[in-house]
């Protein structure tokens, strides 16, 4: 099947996912939540999406892997592996805050080729097919350059499976280079605004492939700067993320390598 084919079923079943999750954010005395781990959260509405986004892709491609947050991989008898995360941004959705996605990524070769991260409450979905550009709501977008660590907002994240150390590192990093930051914990959509512009980068010690594959690819195919990485080793141990547009990648990388304990690691040859 053709990847433009795979991306649109890929859209229909996020704007699903999408709208079941909606509900569950709208109606938040129906939830069930449990803890994973430290600031690590789950609801039911994380199982129940993500349930609804195995069972359509299955239906759509009954020959693709899949490889999910919540539960175990399926794994698959083409080359194609869908990597997803129901609801990134949990402890977000479940405390009223409307900054979360439901994302898709199709994985084949050890690169992305699909990314789609919808956000159900802004009716906005961010779509990339590698080599075909990426759009937000149909409408072509395109990283700006000419900009600087001091000309705008760069995200960063935390994860819990590394220390603080390297994210108060790299809040005194980008301060000391005049710029500003902000964690809106959800990694994806902050990967989506670097490609809309909304944010000049982002950077990450420790991204799982769930929350991070789609987004680097959509800032790939907007005309950013993205660490060129094995999704298929990205899938198994995850890894540090920094994109950025134009000028901004290259400051956040050099800053990353300076005060990261995880390096980024590349394409085997």
């Amino acid at each position: 099947m053709e990847l433009t084919e795979r991306c649109a079923s890929a859209r229909r079943i996020a704007d699903e996912a999408g709208e079941l999750a909606l509900g569950y954010f709208q109606r938040p005395d129906r939830l069930r939540i449990d803890r994973k781990g430290h600031q690590d959260f789950v609801s039911q509405a994380d199982r129940e999406v993500e349930r609804l986004v195995r069972t359509r892709l299955a239906e759509a491609f009954p020959d693709d892997g899949i490889v999910g947050e919540e539960e175990a991989p399926k794994k698959g008898q083409s080359d194609f592996t869908w990597v997803i995360d129901p609801i990134d941004g949990t402890t977000n959705f479940i405390n009223g805050i409307p900054a979360w996605t439901v994302v898709l990524a199709g994985v084949s070769g050890g690169r992305t080729q699909i990314g789609v991260i919808h956000d159900p409450c802004h009716c906005e979905t961010f779509l990339a097919v590698r080599g075909q550009g990426a759009t937000l709501n149909q409408e072509r977008l395109a990283a700006p350059s000419g900009l600087s660590l001091k000309d705008g907002t760069t995200g960063i994240g935390f994860s819990n499976r590394v220390g603080t150390k390297g994210v108060m590192r790299l809040m005194q990093g980008i301060l000391d280079e005049g710029g500003i930051f902000l964690r809106n914990a959800s990694g994806a959509l902050s990967l989506a605004y670097v490609a809309a512009g909304r944010l000049l980068g982002y950077a990450e010690e420790h991204m799982n492939a769930w929350d991070c594959l789609a987004g680097q690819l959509i800032v790939a195919e907007a005309g950013g700067g993205i660490e060129d990485q094995d999704a298929d080793l990205m899938i198994k141990m995850g890894g540090r993320v920094v994109v950025g547009v134009p000028g901004v990648y290259e400051e956040l990388v050099r800053i990353s390598d300076q005060v990261f304990q995880v390096k980024s690691y590349g394409r085997p040859d």
